[in-house]
């Protein structure tokens, strides 16, 4: 993630008062509530204030501004896909490890994808990530350009199909199938599976297979193949 031109950092910045009701941590807390359920262009400083009873000043003891939240909301949230205590010695499955809990987070928090497109600033949690990332690759390479080539493959992975969850999640198993049929019912569609061009399409869309989740399985054929290219070096 690329840093911003905003000056300082919040992480090293006093956190000011210690009031139980107004702590950085309960700032960031209320900040994600209100992003999980509404998104992320309901945060603003004077929605979380409200949210915790203060004025919209008193958040500026801790913050300087509307970015360094976004910034402790995304560091924050790297911290829920950290492995606890030691990766398993197995490479696969310290990869299989940090991809689930990427994934996992991804659901629960579905704003994290658009705001990384902002390029928030890497915080200590969002470093300890990616060292945990590469040391998982490092045991299977010592190489530092196939190590990050090896987590970038996977977080692509990752985030193209948590994103199409996401949307699957949004319009519900029920819109999804109700969109299938209703492309299956458009005559042209029919007249062109019908003609003989889709060989291979139509029996997909006339099964019926939709939206069905392959997260592992295809996490699986991802790294069968760099484990295999590894092995040929």
């Amino acid at each position: 993630m690329a840093g911003s031109a905003r000056s300082g950092d919040v992480w090293t910045r006093s956190q000011g008062g210690r009031r139980p009701k107004l702590t950085r941590e309960a700032i960031v807390k209320a900040a994600i509530k209100v992003a999980d359920a509404e998104g992320l262009d309901a945060v603003s400083i004077r929605r979380i204030a409200s949210e915790l009873g203060v004025r919209a000043m008193s958040l500026y003891t801790h913050i300087d501004a509307k970015e360094d939240l976004l910034d402790l909301m995304y560091d924050e949230i790297a911290e829920e896909v950290l492995i606890k205590g030691e990766l398993p010695d197995d490479w696969r499955e310290a990869i299989f490890q940090i991809a689930h809990k990427e994934r996992e987070a991804g659901l629960r928090h579905p704003w994290t994808f658009e705001l990384a497109h902002r390029s928030p600033r890497v915080g200590p949690n969002g470093l300890r990530h990616a060292e945990q990332s590469l040391a998982a690759a490092a045991l299977l390479t010592d190489d530092p350009e196939s190590m990050l080539a090896i987590v970038t493959t996977v977080d692509h992975y990752m985030l193209g199909y948590t994103v199409r969850e996401q949307h699957i999640s949004e319009i519900g198993e029920n819109g999804l199938e109700r969109a299938h049929t209703s492309l299956l019912e458009r005559q042209y569609v029919r007249s062109l599976l019908d003609s003989g061009e889709f060989p291979h399409l139509k029996p997909v869309f006339e099964s019926g297979l939709y939206g069905r989740a392959h997260f592992e399985q295809g996490l699986k054929w991802l790294l069968d193949g760099i484990e295999r290219d590894h092995a040929e070096k």
